[in-house]
């Protein structure tokens, strides 16, 4: 553990990175091996799906397996937000590292309260998770494909993508993002990233994506039960 983390500041600053990213100490290793050059970007991703994989796969029920600790009420209070995100009235929705499918099947039923229909489709990187989202959602079973998004070409494109960040290695992240614009979001279209967790007084993510050149057309944040955190959300318009 470095110095940043020790001491009173230091316990806080861990307290913080763990109410953002539930596993951050999990995943920070495999980000430093990539940053030290000792793995590629195929074995980050391969990496991280090893620790990913077995969690939401041994889950004991459908949030849980979506990578989300919490029941009902606070699943809700954490995603139900990405709804002031999507366009109006709705349109195809794809579900970026979609997992068992559960957000695709409550984001879904959120948007209809607020008069918003979707038609949701789902990529997943793990085969055993897309597998489990087809078993779970047979009516959309169809539209669940299995690949990387960062380099995968749908068979159509979407009126709204939603995704993290976080799905890919630091350095790579604006080339996502490019990618999912290019290839993978319809012309006149949204790029939806979130939910992540980030602190209140900061806009870490929105200040990334415009050091890359996309401006946030759009954002949204609601409480976190850590008082120094807030859940967030933004979209990027498809201009092209």
């Amino acid at each position: 553990m470095d110095s940043s983390t020790r001491g009173p500041a230091g316990h806080d600053a861990e307290d913080i990175a763990s109410a953002k990213e539930r596993g951050w100490s999990d995943l920070a290793p495999i980000d430093d091996a990539y940053q030290a050059g000792e793995i590629t970007a195929t074995e980050w991703h391969a990496a991280v799906l090893d620790v990913i994989e077995p969690a939401y796969l041994n889950g004991d029920n459908p949030r849980a397996q979506s990578g989300h600790s919490g029941d009902d009420t606070r699943w809700r209070e954490a995603r139900s937000l990405i709804v002031d995100l999507l366009p109006s009235p709705g349109g195809t929705f794809l579900d970026i590292g979609c997992a068992n499918g559960h957000l695709m099947e409550s984001l879904t039923e959120w948007a209809v309260e607020v008069g918003i229909t979707i038609e949701p489709y789902g990529v997943e990187i793990s085969a055993a998770l897309a597998d489990l989202a087809r078993t779970r959602c047979p009516q959309w079973a169809g539209r669940i494909w299995t690949a990387n998004a960062m380099g995968w070409k749908p068979p159509h494109r979407f009126d709204a993508v939603r995704t993290g960040l976080d799905y890919v290695p630091a350095d790579l992240r604006g080339a996502y993002v490019a990618h999912l614009l290019d290839q993978v979001v319809a012309p006149g279209g949204r790029l939806i990233i979130g939910v992540y967790n980030e602190e209140r007084d900061r806009s870490t993510t929105a200040d990334l994506l415009r050091s890359c050149g996309y401006t946030p057309a759009g954002t949204t944040a609601r409480d976190h039960r850590h008082p120094k955190i807030q859940y967030k959300g933004l979209w990027v318009a498809n201009a092209e």
